[in-house]
Parts: C-alpha cells; structure tokens; sequence
C-alpha cells in the first residue's frame, strides 16, 4: 500500500491476507472491533487498546463567542469531542518511521 490512507476495505483485505481467516471472518471480526469501540465511546466510557492507544470522549462546555462577519455575540452549545491518546509502541514506531522515511528522502 502506497497510499497516505488506508480505508475499511483496505483494512480488512491487509488483515485477510495476514491471517488464517477467511474474507467472511476478517469483514466480521473488522465490523465487530468498530462496533464496539463506537458503542462504548457513545456512551462515554474509554477504550484502551494495549500497545496502540486509547481513544475517550471529552465534553467540550459551552463558551461566549461571537460571529467574526457580523460581530453578533452567541454562546456555543456543549459538545463531545473523540480523543485519541496513542500508546508509547505506536508513538516509538511512527516516529522511527518517520526518522527513516525522512532520509531516505533526502538521499533520493
């Protein structure tokens, strides 16, 4: 994969061909983990996934603001924003990729 994004399908087919699951499981096993991770974050408990990182919800409060082309003042409503923490693996890999990407760049 050459791409600088990877979609569901891409996802499930890199895991398909990876593992001893047939399409059918890794779609089954891909929509679960998704399912999941959207169900306890809706309701606002945290999911942490050991090694890779640690998605939660934070209430954002409301706040004064106001309309920059108008001037008019208006007050936001309170929201929930996803967060992502990354775990220490995730974060040393990518960024040791990022080190050798970026020389391997120069050289070329």
């Amino acid at each position: 994969m050459n791409t600088k994004h990877i979609t569901r399908s891409e996802l499930t087919q890199e895991i398909y061909t990876k593992s001893k699951f047939n399409q059918e499981q890794t779609e089954l096993a891909v929509r679960c983990i998704l399912e999941m991770l959207t169900d306890n974050l809706s309701r606002g408990q945290r999911v942490e996934i050991r090694g890779f990182g640690a998605f939660s919800v934070k209430k954002m409060p409301s706040r004064n603001a106001h309309n920059p082309k108008t001037g008019k003042k208006l007050v936001t409503e309170e929201k929930a924003r996803i967060h992502f923490k990354p775990g220490k693996e995730l974060k040393d890999r990518v960024i040791a990729s990022m080190a050798t990407t970026s020389i391997s760049e120069e050289e070329e």
